[in-house]
């Protein structure tokens, strides 16, 4: 029997990509493959940790067999990341693939199983590790009334992306305010190189340089992507090479929490 669904993949943020340039980073777009169609998220340019918060929306899918097969074995969904050159195809970055959860037309959209929580898919080069993507699929059946008793997208708009849709409220994570900070208090490297933080590069010879800048961040730590520190050697004409690299993985032992007011003057009070 013949099934017709939509396809939402939600792309949300992919976290230590392989480096494809000469740089130490990589100009990401992903590239999502399901039964016959492909779709492509944006490219965002010169980061190893995308954010690329897009939903991509696969329209009249058909699949074939009954239905109880289809809500419990899914087709495979296989997402490739792409480095986008300048010049020249894209260069293959790594692969990962996932299973979407299924939901009938017959069955109700509503917790435990939706709408569907971002989780880490392991990205892999060749029988290497190459990163991770954090992203969410469902696979939507429409039924005799067609599309418009699918659930709304209830989804943030933002009219500087144009027709992107960005991945809906609900599924997005909730991000606050961080202020990153990075002081540079010994190095062995020579005077002409750089520290590029967060924000701007810290030049110099690195002693008690202190940069900052200010990010919004998930508030599960275990969204935070790492904090990716590059050594450049500064050239004439505004060229650099690459010195090296380092990433920090887990910002957890760096978070400062404010303490709470309320329940010092409970304690104080009390």
């Amino acid at each position: 029997e013949k099934q017709v669904f939509q396809l939402r993949a939600h792309m949300y943020q992919a976290r230590s990509l392989f480096a494809a340039d000469s740089s130490g980073l990589s100009d990401p777009f992903a590239r999502v493959f399901f039964i016959s169609q492909s779709q492509c998220t944006e490219v965002l340019n010169e980061t190893l940790c995308p954010t690329w918060d897009q939903l991509l929306v696969f329209d009249n899918v058909e699949l074939y067999g009954e239905a109880h097969e289809m809500r419990d074995d899914p087709p495979i969904i296989v997402i490739e990341i792409y480095d986008q050159d300048t010049v020249g195809k894209a260069d293959f970055m790594g692969r990962t693939f996932a299973k979407p959860v299924v939901k009938m037309s017959d069955e109700h959209y509503c917790p435990p199983r939706f709408p569907p929580q971002l989780e880490y898919y392991q990205i892999y080069r060749g029988n290497s590790t190459a990163g991770d993507l954090l992203a969410a699929f469902e696979l939507l059946q429409i039924g005799p009334g067609g599309k418009s008793d699918l659930p709304p997208i209830d989804g943030p708009t933002d009219m500087d992306r144009g027709p992107i849709l960005p991945v809906p409220l609900g599924i997005r994570p909730v991000l606050s305010k961080y202020r990153v900070e990075v002081i540079a208090s010994k190095h062995q490297i020579s005077k002409s190189s750089a520290l590029c933080g967060a924000r701007e590069p810290v030049h110099g010879s690195l002693d008690n340089q202190h940069t900052f800048a200010s990010q919004d961040l998930p508030e599960n730590e275990l969204l935070h992507p790492p904090l990716n520190i590059r050594v450049v050697d500064c050239r004439a004409f505004g060229r650099y090479t690459l010195v090296g690299s380092h990433a920090v993985s887990s910002l957890r032992k760096f978070i400062y929490r404010p303490p709470d007011k309320k329940a010092q003057h409970w304690n104080m009070t009390g």
